[in-house]
């Protein structure tokens, strides 16, 4: 027989109703944050200048890229810092098939994210056959050559000088060129994406995801095929990155190399670190990170590399002391201490070794 991890035991009444008062709001609260911020995102046309609603769609398309992140290297275990490879290779997509007049944003979306499925799902094999350190520094290798690509193909992507597209349209309103449009075309990918995410994450697939980041062996030795579901895993990343470059494409109507480069690459890592393991707080992160380079960087003279700077700093001090607090919040919250190996996967392997 192969041995099952348990689920953790149910709590009694008792323990339950030992839980503090406050400790049972903070989902509500959570929630209710959300909620807030969803409305206030909808509405932000209305209360905001032109300029910041720019910056907001640019922090929407980074919020899309960062959950991409967040898939491999919160979920997944897998510190990736190519996804700005495929983010290109979407935006590409998109930008040649507006110029052959394909304006037609939903087209455009679902082209790019098949195109970076399936960048993803061809360079899982080379990557995928690395972790940790080795496995972060293949990934920027390939988000560099891929730039590098992008820049020398003169004849396909324009090289240096980047492509100019014309500005993207829908069915019913036609083409979008006010500011307030593109953004909440940009916002309802956002919105599309997340709600994939969050299919995929309650999937088998995001079961075993996190179990590979809990204890990759284990998984493998129970029967597992890890490496090609970490594929699937790797070429899902890919398709999130991929409708980022559309969304990109659709914001600025134009795209370049250094669209995918390693300064595109850096601040995404950052927001995926920000978000600590989740998707809300990734796209937060994405939010923190465009409004430190180019909100309060053009407040303070052009100082916004420096904010990053001192974001990245923040993050990487602050993050052990924030995984604390949490760890001892579930503790007092009657957390059991189970291993990160979801117990759904386990049994279900443990099932089929009895059968």
């Amino acid at each position: 027989m192969i041995p099952t991890v348990c689920a953790p035991p149910a709590r009694s009444a008792a323990a339950m109703t030992a839980v503090p008062l406050r400790l049972r709001w903070y989902p509500y609260a959570g929630k209710g944050v959300l909620a807030a911020a969803m409305a206030g995102g909808i509405a932000l046309p209305w209360i905001a200048d032109a300029y910041t609603v720019s910056l907001a769609a640019t922090a929407v398309v980074l919020a899309v890229l960062a959950m991409s992140t967040q898939l491999l290297v919160g979920v997944a275990g897998l510190p990736s810092f190519g996804q700005a490879a495929y983010f290109g290779v979407g935006a590409y997509t998109t930008a040649l098939l507006a110029r052959a007049g394909i304006t037609d944003g939903p087209v455009q979306l679902l082209a790019a994210t098949l195109a970076g499925a399936v960048a993803a799902a061809v360079t899982a094999p080379l990557v995928l056959r690395t972790r940790g350190t080795a496995l972060l520094m293949t990934t920027f290798a390939v988000q560099s050559l891929t730039a590098t690509a992008a820049s020398q193909w003169t004849a396909l992507t324009g090289g240096d000088d980047g492509l100019h597209t014309p500005p993207v349209s829908l069915p019913v309103a036609g083409a979008l060129t006010r500011a307030a449009a593109v953004y909440w075309w940009v916002l309802g990918c956002l919105l599309l994406a997340g709600a994939v995410t969050a299919l995929v994450l309650r999937s088998r697939l995001g079961l075993v995801l996190r179990g590979c980041a809990g204890h990759e062996p284990r998984l493998a030795a129970l029967g597992h095929p890890v490496q090609a579901e970490l594929a699937a895993g790797y070429t899902v990343a890919g398709a999130l990155a991929g409708a980022a470059g559309a969304m990109l494409v659709a914001v600025n109507r134009y795209i370049s190399p250094a669209d995918m480069g390693f300064d595109v690459a850096a601040v995404t890592f950052l927001a995926a670190a920000i978000g600590a393991g989740t998707m809300t707080a990734a796209v937060a992160g994405a939010a923190a990170v465009v409004a430190a380079r180019d909100l309060f960087g053009g407040m303070t003279g052009g100082h916004g590399h420096a904010l990053l700077g001192a974001l990245f700093l923040t993050v990487a001090y602050a993050r052990p002391a924030v995984r604390s607090v949490v760890a001892r919040r579930r503790d007092r919250a009657g957390g059991d201490g189970i291993p990160a190996i979801p117990a759904a996967v386990d049994g279900d392997v443990a099932a089929e070794g009895r059968s």
